[in-house]
C-alpha cells in the first residue's frame, strides 16, 4: 500500500482532484477507513478519464446506501473493473452484489464484489440472459391463455413442474441476445405446460425403473412436442429454429416413426416403448425440454385429488341447496358431454332432471382440474357432500394466521413479498418487504349510528347530492335518432343542402344516463401519529363515505395500513370489494385505531394488486393520512421513504390506478406534489373538516 501511495504522491496528479476524491470517500464511507486506504483508492481513480471517474464515484455512493463494506470493496476494484468491463456491466455487477446483500447478507455480497474474475465469467452471460423477474410476468399471462389448469410460476434452480406450479431458473442464457433467450424460456414454459395438460404427470413413477426412466422422459418429450406442433404450430416452428441455431440434432428417424403411436397411446404408450428401448442409450434432449420430477408431481397430484374432490362435492352441495330452496335438495347430479371435445378435454354440462344446471366459473375450473388428473369425473364425485363430510382445511386454501406467524422465531410463510425502491442505488430491493393481511377486530357497535346521528343534517345533504350524481344524464349531440332536434347540426346540414352536398342524418339529440363503472379503495393511515382526534375524524369520514357510496352504488373497499420495519408491513381488512356494508363492516370501521409507523410503499403496491383483480373502467386509490411516509428504520425516514412511495404511486398509475391523497398535514404541500402530482391531493388545515369534506372530495374526483 505504501508503494502505491508513494506512486500516487509522485504522479503529478492535480491536488484539487485528489482532495475532491478524498472528501467524497470520507463522506461516502463515513471515515470508516484509514487515510492510506482512501488515498490509495484516490490514486487509482485519478488515472481514469473524468466521466469514468464520476461514474465510479456515483456507484460508490449508491452501493454505500446498502452497505459501506461492500462499497469500499467495490471502489477498491473499480478502476480495474472499468478497464475490463463496459459501464453497463459494472452497473450490473453492483446491482447483483446489492441484491445478494438484501437476500443473503454481507458475506455473499462481498463474494460477488471480490471475485471480479468470477463475475466476468458469469456477467457476460447475465448481460444477455432472460431473467426470471423480467420474463415471469409475461410468461404468466401466456400460460394463463393456454387451456388446462391455472398454473402459478416460481423460481427454482432448474425448470420443472409439479402440475400446479411451473418453476424456471433465475437465468436462461443459451443465446447471445435477451430476445432469443426469452423465446427459449417461453419454449420451456410451453413444454412444462404440456406435461400438465397431456397426462405426463399422471403416471405413477414407481412403474419406472432406473433404465426405463430416461427413455420415458425422451419419448414423452417427443410426444408432447408433437402435440405442441399440432396445437401451437407457430411456436413449434420457433422451437425448431432455435434448436438449429444451437446445433442440436433432430429427433432420430426411428423415434419419429414412433410418434403416431405415441400421440394415440399417450403416456402409457411412452412407457411401453421405453421398456422396449431401455437397453440402448437414449438421445440427448434439446435445451427447450425441461426436466421432470415425477415423484414431486405424483405427490402433488395425490393431494390435489383429495382437495379437488372435496371442493367439487361441496360446491355441488351449495348448488343443490340453492336449487331446492325450501324443498328437498337434489341428491345426485349427472354429466353430459356438450359437443366435441376441445384439445382432448370434453366440455361437460351438469345435469339434473334433464335440465342443464348453471355452473360457476370456479366450479368449472375444478372440473377441468379433475379431468386433467383422471380423464373423466368419477361417478362418486357427482353426489353432493353431506354436512361436515370433509376436513374444512380441504375446502379452502391453507392460510396461516398472520399473528401466529410472528410467534416464536420469525419466518415468512403466509406473506406477500414486495420490492422496494432504493433511490440511492436507483434500483429495487427485491422481495424486500414482507406484508400480511389481518382481520380488524370489531369496535364499538354503536359508533356508526352515533356518527350518522351526529352529522344527520350533513347526511341528508349528502344523500341528495349523491342521488343526483347517480342519476346524472348527459346530452349526446349529432345522433341519428333522438328526442329533440340538434339545432347546430340542423343548421350545418341545411347549409350543406344549399351547397349541393348530401344532407347528414345525424340531426338529433339524445339523453343518455351516465353509467358508472368505478372501483375505489380507501387506504387509511393507522400509524401511531393518528391518535386522538385524527383517528376519530378518519372513522367519521369513512362512515359518511360508506353511506354516500351505498347510495351511489360504486364498488369500494376499505383497508387500514401500518407497520414496523420492512418485515412487518401490515394491512387490515375493514371492507373488501365483495363484502356488503353490514354490521361487521360497521363495527370494523369503529375498530380502526392507531398502531405503529407509516411505511407506505409496500401498502400501495399491495392495494394496486388488489385493484388489479377488479373489473372496472375507473380505479381509484384514495389515501387518508396525517403525514409523510415514516418508519422505525431510520433510513426510511425522509428522502428514502418519499422516493419509495413516489415510485409505488408511479407503478400504480402504470397499472391503470388513479391515486389521490387527503391529508391533514399542514406541511403536505411541500412533498405531496412530488408524490401525487399537483392536482391529485388536498390538504385540510383542520382535523374537524375531514368528515365534512371527504365526501365532497370523492364526488369531485370521480366525475
Amino acid at each position: 500500500m505504501a508503494r502505491n501511495l508513494h506512486w500516487f504522491l509522485m504522479s503529478g496528479a492535480k491536488s484539487s482532484v485528489v482532495e475532491e476524491i478524498n472528501r467524497f470517500l470520507d463522506d461516502c464511507l463515513e471515515v470508516e477507513f484509514s487515510f492510506l486506504q482512501t488515498a490509495e483508492i484516490a490514486g487509482q481513480l485519478v488515472s481514469l478519464p473524468e466521466d469514468e471517474r464520476n461514474f465510479v464515484l456515483d456507484w460508490t455512493r449508491r452501493v454505500a446506501t446498502t452497505n459501506i463494506q461492500v462499497a469500499y470493496q467495490f471502489v477498491r476494484r473499480a478502476a480495474q473493473a472499468m478497464r475490463r468491463m463496459d459501464a453497463e456491466m459494472v452497473s450490473e455487477w453492483c446491482l447483483q452484489a446489492m441484491d445478494r446483500y438484501d437476500s443473503e447478507g454481507l458475506r455473499p455480497a462481498l463474494e460477488v464484489i471480490c471475485d471480479l474474475d468470477g463475475y466476468l465469467a458469469s456477467g457476460r452471460l447475465r448481460a444477455h440472459a432472460a431473467r426470471y423477474e423480467e420474463v415471469a410476468p409475461v410468461l404468466q399471462s401466456f400460460i394463463q391463455g393456454l387451456s388446462g389448469r391455472r398454473l402459478r410460476m416460481e423460481v427454482d434452480a432448474s425448470a420443472w413442474t409439479d402440475g400446479e406450479t411451473i418453476f424456471l431458473p433465475p437465468l436462461v442464457a443459451r443465446f447471445e441476445s435477451p430476445e432469443e433467450n426469452f423465446q427459449l424460456a417461453k419454449a420451456m414454459v410451453t413444454c412444462l405446460w404440456a406435461q400438465t395438460r397431456y397426462g405426463t404427470l399422471n403416471l405413477d413413477p414407481q412403474r419406472l425403473d432406473e433404465k426405463t426412466r430416461p427413455w420415458f422422459e425422451v419419448l414423452e418429450s417427443l410426444r408432447l412436442e408433437g402435440l405442441i406442433a399440432r396445437e401451437l404450430p407457430g411456436l413449434h416452428r420457433q422451437m425448431l429454429a432455435q434448436s438449429k441455431t444451437l446445433g442440436e440434432p433432430d429427433w432420430p428417424d426411428e423415434l419419429m416413426a414412433l410418434l403416431p403411436r405415441l400421440l394415440d397411446g399417450g403416456a402409457e404408450e411412452s412407457l411401453r416403448q421405453a421398456r422396449r428401448l431401455k437397453r440402448d442409450h437414449p438421445p440427448p434432449l434439446p435445451a427447450r425440454v425441461a426436466g421432470m420430477d415425477l415423484e414431486a408431481a405424483w405427490e402433488a397430484r395425490r393431494l390435489r385429488l383429495l382437495r379437488d374432490e372435496a371442493r367439487f362435492r361441496d360446491a355441488l352441495r351449495i348448488i343443490a341447496e340453492e336449487m331446492a330452496g325450501e324443498a328437498e335438495p337434489p341428491r345426485r347430479f349427472e354429466l353430459r358431454e356438450k359437443g366435441e371435445s376441445e384439445n382432448g378435454l370434453a366440455e361437460l354440462e351438469l345435469i339434473h332432471a334433464d335440465q342443464v344446471v348453471p355452473v360457476p366459473e370456479h366450479v368449472r375450473e375444478l372440473m377441468t382440474s379433475i379431468q386433467l388428473d383422471l380423464t373423466d369425473i368419477p361417478e362418486e364425485y357427482l353426489q353432493p357432500a353431506g354436512p361436515g363430510e370433509y376436513d374444512p382445511s380441504l375446502l379452502r386454501d391453507q392460510q396461516l394466521d398472520p399473528d401466529e406467524v410472528w410467534s416464536g422465531s420469525y419466518h415468512e410463510e403466509g406473506a406477500f413479498f414486495y420490492d422496494e425502491w432504493d433511490f440511492g442505488r436507483q434500483g429495487y430491493r427485491k422481495r424486500w418487504c414482507v406484508l400480511r393481511e389481518h382481520e380488524l377486530k370489531p369496535g364499538d357497535a354503536g359508533f356508526y349510528a352515533a356518527t350518522l346521528a351526529k352529522y344527520r343534517g350533513l347526511v341528508k345533504s349528502l344523500h341528495r347530492t349523491f342521488e343526483i350524481l347517480r342519476g346524472e344524464e348527459k346530452t349526446l349531440r349529432r345522433q341519428p335518432h333522438g328526442e329533440e332536434v340538434d339545432i347546430d347540426a340542423f343548421v350545418e346540414a341545411w347549409g350543406d343542402v344549399r351547397s349541393g352536398l348530401e344532407m347528414s342524418d345525424r340531426l338529433f339529440t339524445r339523453l343518455q344516463k351516465d353509467e358508472r363503472n368505478i372501483a375505489v379503495l380507501f387506504m387509511v393511515d393507522m400509524s401511531g401519529s393518528t391518535k386522538g382526534w385524527i383517528n376519530q375524524a378518519e372513522r367519521e369520514a369513512l362512515v359518511l363515505l360508506a353511506e354516500s357510496l351505498r347510495i351511489l352504488g360504486d364498488r369500494f373497499a376499505i383497508y387500514g395500513f401500518s407497520g414496523w420495519a420492512r418485515k412487518r408491513c401490515e394491512v387490515y381488512r375493514i371492507k373488501t370489494f365483495d363484502q356488503p356494508l353490514d354490521d361487521r363492516v360497521k363495527e370494523a370501521i369503529a375498530g380502526i385505531e392507531p398502531r405503529d409507523y407509516t411505511r407506505m410503499g409496500a401498502a400501495i403496491r399491495h392495494f394496486t394488486h388488489l385493484l388489479g383483480e377488479v373489473e372496472a373502467r375507473t380505479k381509484l386509490l384514495v389515501t387518508l393520512s396525517d403525514g409523510k411516509p415514516d418508519d422505525y428504520d431510520h433510513y426510511y425516514r425522509g428522502e428514502y421513504g418519499i422516493e419509495d412511495t413516489r415510485q409505488a404511486l408511479f407503478e400504480a398509475r402504470m397499472a391503470g390506478v388513479h391515486p389521490f391523497c387527503i391529508t391533514i398535514d399542514r406541511e403536505g404541500a411541500d412533498y405531496l406534489p412530488h408524490l401525487y402530482g399537483k392536482a391529485a391531493y388536498v390538504v385540510l388545515d383542520e382535523v374537524a373538516k375531514l368528515p365534512l369534506k371527504v365526501s365532497d372530495i370523492y364526488r369531485k374526483i370521480t366525475t
